[in-house]
């Protein structure tokens, strides 16, 4: 539980960095980008848990 808490924390804080280092002009498509993975991972939980 420990290591999986450690791993988020870490992913937030790179997360983090990484968003505010682009400049304005890639901010809009990264943002886009990381909504439609994020959409692909939910619908890939939903079929997950149907099986």
């Amino acid at each position: 539980m420990i290591y999986a808490l450690t791993i988020l924390m870490l992913a937030c804080f790179v997360g983090f960095y990484v968003v505010w280092g682009v400049t304005p002009a890639l901010h809009t498509p990264l943002m886009s980008v990381t909504n439609a993975i994020s959409g692909v991972v939910l619908l890939g939980a939903i079929v997950a848990l149907g099986t």
